[in-house]
């Protein structure tokens, strides 16, 4: 039986979520990011205490299907930009459609009416966050990370950066040590 987990956006969230299932003697053939796939049917009690369970982690069972496609959407483009060495040069469409055995329309046709914004503009957000943050570790420079989330040329990362978060990337990097505010994956 499969389940489907929002805001499951880490390795740390399958770790406690393995154990969170062992304290409810739930037996489980894989954990991945945003599903689970329980061994045995669940009765409504143990789903409760599920969702108890899931809620005192910050993480939400997710029972309707169109929600549940958007969640496997999101952590697609996660594993996309934050958990692969280098971002496939395949276009984003492609990527989601192949990791998810789908129609790509039809996937962001689902996405769209479901979160009130497309794909690409969730895409390019989640991108912006990640530059930031490689921005502050300081271990990369900015046509080291432009390659590394894929961008055509370290311009089009600095006006995509710029028309995010109102600041050019070296001016972001200046302030850093200032209270900047970096959006949660689960907040993206």
């Amino acid at each position: 039986m499969k389940l489907y987990i929002k805001n499951m956006i880490s390795i740390s969230c399958k770790i406690v979520l393995k154990a969170e299932l062992e304290k409810l003697g739930l037996h489980y053939r894989t954990v991945e990011l945003g599903e689970v796939n329980i061994a045995e049917a669940i009765t409504r009690a143990q789903c409760e205490q599920l969702k108890i369970a899931l809620s005192k982690l910050g993480l939400e069972l997710i029972e309707d299907q169109r929600a549940a496609m958007v969640e496997k959407i999101k952590n697609v483009i996660i594993e996309m930009i934050y958990y692969a060495d280098e971002m496939s040069n395949a276009k984003h469409s492609d990527y989601i459609s192949r990791k998810l055995n789908g129609n790509y329309n039809h996937l962001s046709n689902i996405f769209s009416e479901v979160t009130g914004t497309t794909i690409e503009h969730y895409i390019i957000t989640l991108k912006i966050e990640r530059a930031k943050e490689l921005l502050l570790y300081d271990d990369l420079n900015l046509t080291q990370i432009s390659y590394k989330l894929n961008y055509s040329s370290v311009a089009h990362l600095s006006n995509q950066f710029k028309k995010v978060t109102g600041l050019n990337p070296s001016l972001f990097k200046q302030i850093k040590h200032q209270n900047q505010k970096r959006l949660t994956l689960d907040k993206v």
